[in-house]
């Protein structure tokens, strides 16, 4: 069962064609990778998959649902979670504040708000401790360092338990050691039946850790597959050469 797919879409800013007519299918549990050269459409695509750019053309549905031209909040509200390139916490707020914000999921406005229930807070705190960080709750999150940011960026999208997640780049500035505690707990989170979709250009990272593999040229699906059939395929090679 596809749990996300994208048929068909096209994106314009101008006279550059970000998408054209691009379609994807993400299996309900698995963990695929969206791999291609800069410039390919990647993260154009998450943007419009999650409502923050609309298309010219084509359809998005998550569990058959169309979410095409949908707000960002309505399709978070499906499920879905989603990272971002530049992460965005609020980094005058400690940790454990941004993780208060994601639970209200109004902004900056709940922090006028007390935690509706113990549970919410307790529960906060255990995502920080599984992902690694619950030693700086009480730290201003911006004097953590880029990959300790990250790490609360995806503390902070797990809090609301979607069923598929995308990734933009999540191993992308961070070192050896978070990045391999980072593979660790999308597996573990994969395992528990959560589904997701990874942008990376880190090809040690992708490779070894998706089931498949999507590889994207010039705004469209160039070919999918295993990720020993992906590495092995001339055709992704030349895109990756010829831009």
């Amino acid at each position: 069962m596809n749990l996300l797919e994208v048929h068909g879409i096209s994106k314009a800013f101008g006279g550059i064609r970000a998408l054209d007519g691009c379609s994807l299918a993400v299996e309900q549990g698995s963990i695929t990778g969206l791999i291609g050269p800069n410039g390919s459409g990647k993260t154009t695509l998450f943007n419009v998959i999650t409502g923050y750019e609309r298309p010219d053309a084509g359809t998005v549905t998550i569990r058959g649902t169309d979410v095409t031209n949908a707000s960002p909040s309505t399709i978070f509200g499906l499920g879905l979670g989603r990272t971002f390139q530049l992460v965005r916490i609020f980094p005058r707020l400690t940790v454990m504040e941004n993780m208060h914000i994601a639970v209200q999921r109004q902004g900056i406005r709940a922090l006028l708000r007390r935690w509706t229930a113990p549970h919410e807070r307790a529960h906060a705190q255990e995502l920080l401790d599984f992902v690694g960080i619950s030693h700086l709750t009480d730290a201003p999150a911006e004097n953590l360092s880029y990959g300790q940011k990250k790490l609360l960026e995806f503390a902070m999208i797990l809090i609301a338990e979607p069923q598929v997640v995308l990734l933009d780049e999540p191993a992308g500035g961070v070192n050896p050691t978070l990045a391999a505690q980072l593979t660790d707990r999308i597996k573990m989170l994969n395992q528990r039946g959560i589904t997701f979709l990874i942008v990376e250009h880190n090809m040690q990272f992708v490779m070894s850790l998706c089931d498949k593999i999507a590889v994207m040229h010039r705004g469209s699906l160039l070919t999918e597959g295993a990720p020993d059939q992906v590495r092995g395929n001339p055709a992704v090679l030349d895109a990756y050469l010829g831009d």
